[in-house]
């Protein structure tokens, strides 16, 4: 693979006497145990002076999209270092840009390289690919100690999630999805007045989103004659199964193809279906239904393309009560522009959060909570008529810290620095622990959308049966659909030769 001869610049892993790493040096809290005074050297250094030591060695994995500022706001104005950077393809404008913003960052196309060579001068990582390398990369990581900051959805298929979870606690790292809205201070105006009894106990959820906003629901793209030079298409591909080239794939609209997305869902789901989880303290759902729209291209003749995503769906989870919502629970997801009529409780001037785009509804026995998609603006409004509205969120210049997509990136990177386990990672609002649920129960959708074109040709020849249109039951505990085996091949997908996941 090809590296920049430009070295990183930054600090060697500087080691102690007894061969500890310098983060775990500073985690041990041994130089408070010698004998005499060390003055620090942010003191030395004057006001706003970090020592290098101090900083976090930060690697980006999937750099000329939404990783662009996954990096910089790991970055954050200098208080970490950027040691590493990586993308299959270094011609993305992006990708240039970052190479120029950081010129003494390594650079690699290849992960697996990047992480070998570089291990002993990376702290953390974060992996902002397509979805079908989420998994391969951040397990990849985690195995070497380091902690990641991963995209959503967090991984392409319900396993990888699990595994990812359960790898998390096994190597003790620090974690978290990029769902930033999990970091809005207003959600947690949402959970006081849920918590306070304000709406009663939740037996409805509406979520919604005009997702997709590139094309689904169209015929297989051909292959292109050529490959960007810049991009290593194989590397791109990773565990997926192989295809040709093609920019109805890359850079942007992989996301409405099964081999590479696991479209709108997948894209907004682990943002608006946050809201929901963190509120009510919901689990694994039970239960799954779905319907999606079709595409006509011939007169009387739909569309079949069980590879790609549908252009609209319409799914609904089922969830048992829980130790903070009494009630069981109805969750309805609709995309591509679809969206819920006017509940009761809203008042008729009142209009749609997001001027209806985007959104969620809370509908309890005693009012109802609404908010946007990064669960922006919540109001409240009750059976007799009163109305609640969080505060605004703070901006800059209003005394309180602001730091860009809400600080979900730098609280990472704090947490990262205080270490496993620490407070600043049990304060993480989308570790693993409760990422890696929420995009199973994302993923669930998915499953269902992709059973429901299954289909068998009938007896007679003429026409088809289609057997997972149907309620699907679903053990989460075993990951498993329990009155359909066909859908459990949507549970995990086939890795290409040479790519493997395990723990």
């Amino acid at each position: 693979m090809n590296q920049s001869d430009k070295t990183s610049g930054q600090d060697s892993p500087n080691q102690t006497q007894s061969g500890t790493s310098r983060r775990q040096f500073l985690q041990t809290g041994a130089l408070a145990a010698t004998s005499f005074l060390i003055v620090p050297r942010h003191v030395l250094g004057g006001k706003g002076f970090i020592a290098p030591s101090d900083k976090l060695n930060v690697a980006g994995v999937g750099i000329g999209g939404k990783g662009f500022g996954d990096v910089n706001n790991s970055y954050n104005n200098g208080a970490n270092n950027v040691a590493a950077l990586c993308d299959v393809d270094w011609g993305l404008p992006k990708v240039k840009d970052i190479f120029a913003k950081y010129p003494n960052a390594k650079r690699y196309k290849d992960f697996r390289e990047m992480l070998d060579k570089e291990g002993k001068n990376i702290d953390a990582v974060t992996v902002s690919t397509a979805d079908h390398t989420h998994a391969v990369v951040a397990m990849a990581a985690m195995q070497r100690g380091k902690h990641v900051y991963v995209q959503k959805p967090l991984t392409h298929n319900i396993y990888e999630a699990r595994m990812l979870t359960e790898a998390a606690r096994k190597y003790k790292v620090v974690t978290q999805m990029g769902n930033q809205g999990s970091s809005n201070p207003q959600q947690k105006q949402m959970v006081e007045w849920f918590d306070k009894g304000l709406i009663g106990n939740v037996h409805t959820v509406y979520l919604w989103t005009n997702r997709p906003v590139w094309p689904q629901g169209i015929p297989v793209p051909q292959p292109a004659e050529q490959t960007p030079v810049d991009l290593d298409w194989d590397l791109w591909l990773g565990p997926a199964q192989k295809v040709g080239y093609t920019p109805a794939y890359h850079p942007f609209k992989w996301r409405g193809w099964w081999n590479f997305g696991a479209g709108a869902l997948g894209d907004i789901g682990c943002h608006i279906m946050d809201v929901p989880f963190r509120v009510l303290g919901i689990g694994y759902p039970t239960e799954v239904e779905t319907s999606i729209g079709q595409v006509f291209l011939k007169d009387w003749t739909a569309e079949y393309i069980p590879e790609g995503c549908p252009p609209s769906s319409h799914v609904e989870l089922k969830f048992p009560a829980s130790a903070k919502n009494k009630s069981d629970l109805k969750m309805v997801w609709l995309d591509g522009g679809l969206r819920p009529f006017r509940p009761e409780m809203l008042p008729a001037g009142e209009p749609f959060p997001e001027n209806g785009e985007n959104g969620v509804f809370l509908i309890g026995d005693k009012g109802l909570i609404a908010c946007g998609m990064y669960g922006d603006d919540p109001k409240l409004y009750t059976k007799d008529g009163q109305k609640m509205e969080a505060a605004p969120k703070p901006k800059a210049g209003s005394g309180v810290t602001v730091y860009p997509e809400n600080g979900h990136q730098v609280y990472w990177t704090e947490a990262c620095k205080a270490g496993f386990n620490s407070k600043e990672h049990k304060a993480l609002t989308s570790s693993f622990d409760f990422a890696g649920p929420l995009t199973e129960s994302v993923l669930m959708g998915n499953l269902a959308i992709r059973s429901y074109t299954l289909r068998q040709p009938k007896a007679d020849g003429k026409g088809f049966n289609y057997p997972g249109r149907k309620q699907l039951t679903w053990d989460g505990k075993n990951m498993k659909i329990t009155n359909f085996d066909e859908a459990n091949q949507f549970v995990k997908r086939e890795y290409r030769n040479g790519w493997s996941l395990t723990a």
